[in-house]
């Protein structure tokens, strides 16, 4: 085995080690989850037991990451995410900016007119708009939103959005699971004066 695989193997473990206590997991919780005994885990992360896929695969699930998160798979010397737009049937645009399921994912989305339709699911979402104005549904209130503005919401509230008129609205759309809420710093604005 050469030496960069012998140590791509080597620290697997103590990633392993760090993630699951970094996310405040006793080996018999993240064991659970995972699907695999108490002791295949603690071996894995002390090292006494080399890596193999149907043992990484239930932890990368487990840990909401990609399976090359585990393993720290050697950069490929470009941190560009290549863009790959998808078009929706109703005109609509979508842009994924991030590439790993089961953490936040953010998209540069634009929107299509089209007829609302309220709908609710588990997550937490968080839009900025970048062009044109955003109508945003959410439960009995409705709001409209102009380029720079955000709003957030847990999707379990009824909610839609989309154009606030027949021309598309461009914005910026980070969706994760429960828990996973953008967190935003900034100054407050100076008032205006009358």
């Amino acid at each position: 085995m050469d030496t960069e695989l012998e140590q791509i193997l080597d620290g697997i473990g103590p990633r392993l080690r760090t993630m699951r206590q970094d996310r405040g997991l006793t080996l018999e919780a993240l064991a659970s989850t995972a699907g695999i005994s108490v002791s295949t885990l603690s071996r894995l992360e002390s090292g006494k037991r080399r890596p193999t896929l149907d043992l990484l695969i239930p932890l990368a699930r487990a840990h909401r990451v990609a399976l090359d998160q585990l393993v720290a798979a050697p950069a490929t010397g470009d941190p560009r995410v290549h863009l790959t737009p998808l078009r929706k049937n109703d005109g609509s645009i979508l842009v994924p900016l991030t590439q790993y399921p089961g953490r936040v994912q953010v998209f540069k989305h634009v929107l299509a007119p089209r007829e609302p339709k309220l709908v609710t699911h588990e997550g937490y979402e968080w839009l900025y708009v970048l062009a044109g104005e955003l109508r945003l549904i959410l439960g009995d209130h409705e709001s409209t939103l102009h380029p720079g503005e955000v709003a957030e919401f847990d999707t379990r509230e009824p909610h839609w959005f989309g154009p606030a008129s027949t021309s598309a609205v461009e914005i910026l759309h980070l969706f994760g699971p429960r828990g996973d809420q953008a967190v935003v710093r900034a100054r407050p604005s100076a008032p205006t004066s009358p």
